[in-house]
């Protein structure tokens, strides 16, 4: 009989020599010295067969279609991206001028439409009115409604105030001077009182549809410190004093006139005026920086927001009151009631930035390029140690050095991969926030690396369980 081969004894007495002797050095200096002083090294089987490497092939065409058609092409993953953030100014100009017999010939101008002068995102133009002047406190008439009409001093009660009231009940019962016939409950207040029942059409105001709205939006992308104003270079003093926003003639010019815009929505202006409503104005930034920045524009869309349905005509519109006040010589107050009817223009910003840092899309490109060969081969791997595509006795080849016993299923095994590796991500970044720039840039990525790395090993660890199973 041969004496065994003893190769390797004195580099194991030497790796033995590290630990310490006793009951539980053996094992504690086997798992030592297998991590320290072995290496192995996967076995390659190579396969003939149609069938599974047929699949194999169309496995890869699936993924290496999703990778350009989708992730490429259309999600553009290869791109880091950030969103907007916004700062908008509004400028109004226009002049109206009206001629009845309340108010006269009078002219309107900004300062009289416009309420308030200056808003956050919105700007406010009144198109319609109804006006009550020289409003002083005392006692007056009721406006007649069901709750208000009397006959006599005993229907009225003094102190009281109703919810829709214009003041306070006085007790007595007095004619209403614009129709004697009916008597309504005195009251304390603003009087004369306002009466609202009639809104005026067309719209006072109906010159409005002329009237422009200049629109100065400066936005900036934090994360690549990029900014950009919708007032391009390239336009000169004199062209923005005089171009008009228009779709398909001039989409860059920031000036809107008010009909365009409630055209542009699919609403008639005039019938909009009487009784106002709101008006969306959409900027849109979607901007590529690999390319120029020039073709960095902003996109207009204009939409009605509030509600305008035939079916639901209770409260339809939007107004608001405001009143101005005087004092005469002999130090008596009063004022003038406006009821504003008119059109809010609500202005909302969005957007989104696209860049390829190149050490993305390299990074990006060997994760794709991992999925593609990877994965399908493991799909072959599943398919040729189940006999799914059996093609006689002995041709499979794993059968002949390994017993089959149960495997899970590896589906399953990469849907829990891969959402704990995100998730581990995730919990690795959380104390560094969103940020992405300077510093955190290498701190991130080396930790991205990190994790990858141990994910890999655990891919690696299953496909091994996974092919090589327990020797006959």
């Amino acid at each position: 009989m041969r004496e065994p081969r003893r190769e390797g004894l004195s580099s194991g007495s030497a790796g033995a020599g590290l630990c310490l002797v006793g009951a539980m050095a053996g094992p504690c200096c086997a798992l030592l010295y297998g991590f320290l002083f072995e290496y192995d090294t996967p076995r390659i089987v190579l396969i003939r067969s149609r069938k599974v490497g047929l699949m194999n092939r169309l496995v890869q065409l699936a993924i290496l279609a999703y990778v350009i058609g989708w992730v490429f092409v259309w999600e553009k993953g290869y791109q880091e991206k950030d969103s907007v953030v916004s700062s908008v100014t509004t400028k109004v100009k226009g002049v109206a001028v009206t001629n009845t017999s309340e108010l006269g010939l009078r002219v309107w101008d900004v300062a009289d439409y416009v309420i308030p002068p200056q808003e956050e995102n919105s700007v406010f133009i009144m198109t319609n009115l109804i006006i009550t002047l020289n409003q002083t406190q005392g006692n007056c008439a009721e406006l007649p409604d069901e709750t208000t009409i009397c006959q006599s001093d005993k229907n009225c009660t003094k102190g009281y105030i109703g919810t829709h009231s214009n003041g306070v009940q006085t007790g007595r019962c007095v004619p209403y001077p614009k129709d004697t016939t009916i008597k309504t409950c005195e009251v304390f207040a603003w009087c004369p009182v306002e009466n609202d029942e009639k809104v005026p059409k067309p719209a006072f105001l109906k010159d409005a549809e002329n009237f422009t709205l200049l629109v100065k939006n400066n936005i900036w992308y934090p994360k690549f410190n990029f900014t950009k104003r919708n007032i391009l270079s390239s336009t000169s003093k004199a062209q923005l004093k005089n171009c008009k926003y228009n779709a398909k003639t001039d989409p860059a010019c920031p000036i809107f006139r008010l009909r365009d815009m409630v055209e542009a929505a699919g609403q008639d202006f005039q019938e909009m005026a009487v009784e106002g409503g709101v008006m969306g104005l959409q900027i849109n930034w979607d901007c590529d920086l690999d390319k120029p920045a020039s073709r960095c524009v902003p996109k207009y869309t204009f939409r009605r927001i509030d509600n305008k349905d035939s079916a639901h005509t209770v409260s339809p519109g939007y107004n608001f009151r405001f009143a101005k006040y005087y004092k005469s010589p002999d130090d008596v107050e009063s004022r003038t009631l406006i009821k504003a009817y008119g059109i809010r223009f609500d202005i909302m910003v969005f957007g989104k930035v696209r860049m390829d840092p190149v050490w993305q899309r390299l990074c990006g490109s060997g994760d794709c390029i991992s999925l593609w060969f990877g994965k399908a081969h493991i799909l072959g791997h599943r398919a040729q140690l189940n006999s799914w595509f059996q093609e006689g006795p002995g041709s499979n080849p794993y059968l002949l050095c390994c017993k089959p016993f149960w495997v899970p299923n590896l589906l399953l095994g990469y849907l829990f991969v891969f959402p704990l590796y995100h998730c581990l991500l995730y919990v690795v970044l959380l104390p560094f926030g969103r940020s992405n720039v300077d510093g955190h840039r290498s701190v991130l990525t080396f930790l991205d690396t990190c994790c990858k790395l141990l994910m890999e090993r655990v891919d690696n660890l299953s496909i091994s369980v996974f092919l090589v199973g327990r020797k006959i």
